[in-house]
């Protein structure tokens, strides 16, 4: 398994689970650099990192616990957030304290920097890396794709169904794919809705005279706008009563790949509150250069190119 990942994937790796409880086995992490995790327990009150190595005491120096922190770049709050979560590192250096007991100092700022070097600078656009949630915000989602670096995902890349908060699709930690969508002075923007299908692979999934479940996403004065899928939205004729947000059943009168339509009625809403699950992807490779959502033949073409 590749050592750059986002942080908390490493921690229950067999692998590096062994080294944890060997000293010989830190000794040699050391010398090699190894990236490896465990749990922050304690945040003193000079900000440094106190990690559990298996009973051994680990420390990260509180300019070790971020890039950014020495030169200010990086508030403490990137190093106190980390306090019983999974955090990555190398091994520094090993001593003993008074009492002759192993102390292992660590740097989570050297693990992130060899991230960088290794893995995340290597990347190009169209590139689908692993990543996982890490914060929500309403313009966008926050991703860790490798060592506890962090990428934007800006909301309208989420899917394309139109959402009012990334929380309606993702939770904090939940384990997603992503595509590089640009980089920029070092800034790495990420996509989503290229791995959710194109429009006739979701519609692929329905049948006319079908009645199936949706979310109402926004009332017009023609109609309402009702997600079957994340990638996949249907217009249905107004009803009373119908509020953007509700879940719906909703039948489907014809679906259009020509016109790239589904005409929907509803039959019932109620009240929803979202329970975010884990997407369902249509693509397995590691890199997309071009996202063609429309159909063949469909007048419309939307598209996404991944400029390398």
């Amino acid at each position: 398994m590749s050592e750059y990942l986002p942080e908390g994937k490493l921690i229950s790796e067999q692998e590096n689970i062994n080294i944890l409880h060997s000293l010989k086995m830190l000794e040699d992490a050391k010398n090699s650099e190894k990236i490896l995790e465990a749990k922050a327990c304690v945040c003193d009150s000079s900000h440094n990192l106190i990690v559990d190595l298996a009973g051994i005491k680990g420390i990260i120096p509180r300019e070790e616990g971020a890039i950014g922190i020495k030169d200010g770049s990086v508030r403490d709050i990137a190093v106190i957030s980390r306090v019983n979560r999974p955090v990555c590192f190398v091994v520094t250096d090993i001593t003993e304290d008074e009492n002759g007991k192993p102390i292992v100092m660590l740097s989570r700022e050297k693990a992130q920097r060899k991230c960088l070097d290794a893995y995340i600078s290597r990347l190009r656009c169209g590139d689908i890396v692993p990543a996982r949630i890490t914060h929500l915000e309403n313009f966008g989602a926050f991703a860790d794709i490798g060592c506890g670096i962090v990428a934007l995902m800006p909301i309208d890349t989420i899917s394309v169904s139109r959402i009012e908060h990334p929380a309606e699709r993702f939770t904090v930690g939940m384990d997603i794919k992503a595509v590089i969508k640009s980089v920029e002075n070092g800034r790495i923007s990420l996509s989503h809705k290229e791995l959710l299908g194109t429009w006739e692979e979701n519609a692929e999934r329905f049948c006319a005279g079908e009645t199936v479940s949706g979310i109402i996403r926004s009332v017009e004065n023609y109609g309402a706008f009702v997600e079957l899928t994340p990638n996949l939205a249907g217009l249905a004729e107004t009803k009373e009563g119908v509020r953007a947000g509700q879940q719906a059943s909703v039948y489907i009168k014809s679906i259009i790949p020509e016109k790239m339509k589904i005409k929907l009625i509803i039959i019932d809403t109620f009240d929803y509150k979202y329970n975010p699950k884990c997407p369902e992807y249509y693509c397995d490779s590691d890199r997309i250069d071009r996202f063609v959502y429309s159909p063949e033949n469909c007048r419309k073409r939307v598209e996404t190119i991944f400029d390398t």
